[in-house]
């Protein structure tokens, strides 16, 4: 019994002394393999990383060069397509100053298109319905507190942005927060939209009214184009809100070459919603034959 007793001792501290070794040796052959794995995957993930941005690269520079091929190009696609023609820019809130750049690029001073930027205004929101109401010749209490009495007036003030006459005159100062140039024989008129984002219940009403009111009497002043216009960065976008006042024509990236083209083309008379965005039904309108410069003809 002593004997049997000690060997199975013996036995019992053999298997655990080989099982605690074979822990060790797995433990460190295990450390091994972990960290040479690791060491392979960081590699790996670094040549990938590399890699990308190698091609991430190239992507970018084909694009600046494609950029800089379509703003060469630019003057001849859209030359003289607006030649005499007088265009008013109104500005429903605010006019930011890379919006504003991005127009003049196509109808400001020594632009390609021939265009002549004849009147810029910029709409005070939320507008000040007493203020209004005074201004009115002979005086409208209704304005102050009947939304259909704002319309109707934004309506007229509408009208007289893009033909003039004495109701601009009177309404200049209260309707308008910034105004350059002067209505008349206007030809066509860009809109843009940038609503102030923190009028109360009772100031967004008012300025839904004058906003539905101006926009029906721009469109309704002798039937010229009227195009409502944001950039590719605009959020939120303003094209559900142009196309539900009845604008026939917008363009959602006026920051880009492309739609600077389908502005010019819009305010030419080409109708359709232009742009990059998923609210667009095309990038481009169908643009027009370059003109032959020499005299031989081809077959």
């Amino acid at each position: 019994m002593g004997y049997s007793a000690r060997y199975h001792a013996a036995s019992l501290a053999a298997v655990f002394l080989a099982l605690a070794i074979g822990i060790l040796i797995g433990v460190g052959l295990g450390g091994k393999v972990y960290k040479s794995a690791r060491n392979d995957l960081e590699q790996s993930l670094k040549s990938d990383l590399a890699g990308s941005r190698s091609r991430a690269d190239d992507l970018q520079s084909q694009l600046n060069q494609e950029r800089d091929t379509l703003a060469q190009i630019y003057p001849a696609m859209v030359g003289d397509l607006l030649r005499g023609q007088r265009i008013a820019v109104v500005a429903l809130g605010a006019m930011p100053e890379e919006m504003k750049a991005n127009i003049e690029s196509v109808v400001g001073t020594d632009n390609p298109t021939g265009a002549k930027l004849s009147e810029f205004a910029v709409v005070r929101e939320p507008p000040d319905l007493q203020a209004l109401a005074n201004a009115v010749p002979g005086g409208n209490r209704k304005v102050a507190r009947d939304a259909g009495a704002l319309s109707a007036l934004a309506r007229r003030a509408g009208r007289s942005l893009v033909t003039g006459g004495p109701l601009f005159d009177h309404l200049r100062d209260e309707l308008l927060a910034d105004v350059s140039g002067k209505p008349g024989r206007i030809d066509a008129v860009i809109v843009v939209r940038d609503r102030p984002s923190d009028m109360g219940s009772g100031q967004s009403d008012a300025t839904d009214s004058l906003e539905g009111g101006l926009l029906d009497g721009i469109e309704g002043a002798g039937g010229v184009p009227v195009v409502g216009v944001e950039r590719s960065d605009s959020d939120p976008s303003q094209i559900g809100f142009y196309d539900s006042e009845g604008l026939r024509a917008t363009v959602d990236s006026v920051d880009l070459v492309s739609g600077r083209v389908a502005l010019a083309y819009a305010l030419n008379g080409s109708e359709g919603d232009y742009g990059i965005k998923a609210s667009a039904d095309r990038l481009l309108p169908a643009l027009r034959p370059p003109a032959l410069t020499t005299g031989h003809s081809f077959r």
